[in-house]
């Protein structure tokens, strides 16, 4: 490998770890709101019966919105610097991660300025407001949200990394769309599930059937932009293979 090169590859890896870095902890941060996506999209609840009377609606995590793209940019890493780039980048961004909700934790135990609660006193409706318990209740509930995401985040991201090994070593260096989105489907069955249950479950207020109603959701809506989003990853590949080894002209 040459100097060029190599510092191509240095460059590409600091790139797709800003881009993995930044979207799992934005990930991370606005995970702890539940929203609807009926009411997204103007419709009625689902109401789909499952068993034991547990009903089904679209109900997801805010932070499933981005985090198809922390493994869209995994499998990148994956296919370009192997099991150990993604090790790498994975024990990175949870060190990350912890410390992320450690300074938020920290900045909810400071004392509120007098001024600020004041003209927060009251929300948008003219309902009485405490913005700073709010604030507090919002963040600390990610404390437990960051316990379980770590904890999710390593399982999926090494059996995501495994998976998609396997696959390269069957099919080799073609299909990557199988690889891509068999090994994502693979991690994220175990990472949907893992995270409510420790944040959720273990930490918070939700029964078990909220968290198999949700995670099954979050499941369907990570599995649906899992296939949607295989055509990104071969202009993903072209744009890095072009940048790699431009063709030359005379």
């Amino acid at each position: 490998m040459t100097d060029t090169t190599h510092q191509k590859y240095h460059h590409l890896f600091i790139i797709l770890a800003g881009i993995f870095i930044t979207n799992a902890i934005v990930a991370e941060i606005i995970g702890a709101k539940i929203f609807s996506g009926e009411a997204f999209l103007n419709l009625p609840p689902a109401q789909i019966p499952l068993i034991n009377h547990l009903t089904l609606d679209f109900n997801l995590s805010a932070g499933v919105v981005i985090w198809p793209v922390v493994f869209v940019i995994s499998d990148i890493i994956n296919e370009y610097f192997g099991k150990a780039g993604v090790k790498k980048i994975s024990i990175i961004t949870a060190f990350l991660i912890a410390y992320t909700f450690l300074v938020i934790y920290f900045t909810t135990q400071l004392p509120p300025a007098a001024f600020w609660q004041e003209i927060n006193k009251v929300d948008i409706d003219g309902n009485p407001l405490n913005i700073n318990n709010a604030f507090s209740a919002i963040f600390r509930q990610g404390m437990g949200i960051m316990l379980g995401s770590i904890t999710a985040f390593f399982i999926g991201q090494l059996l995501d990394a495994h998976t998609f090994q396997w696959i390269k070593s069957v099919t080799g260096s073609k299909k990557l769309w199988l690889r891509a989105t068999g090994s994502t489907l693979i991690s994220q069955l175990v990472d949907s599930f893992v995270v409510l249950f420790i944040a959720f479950y273990l930490f918070g207020n939700w029964n078990l059937e909220q968290i198999v109603s949700v995670g099954i959701i979050n499941y369907i809506y990570k599995f649906i932009v899992a296939i949607l989003l295989t055509p990104l990853l071969y202009i993903i590949h072209y744009i890095i293979d072009s940048y790699l080894n431009p063709i030359k002209t005379n």
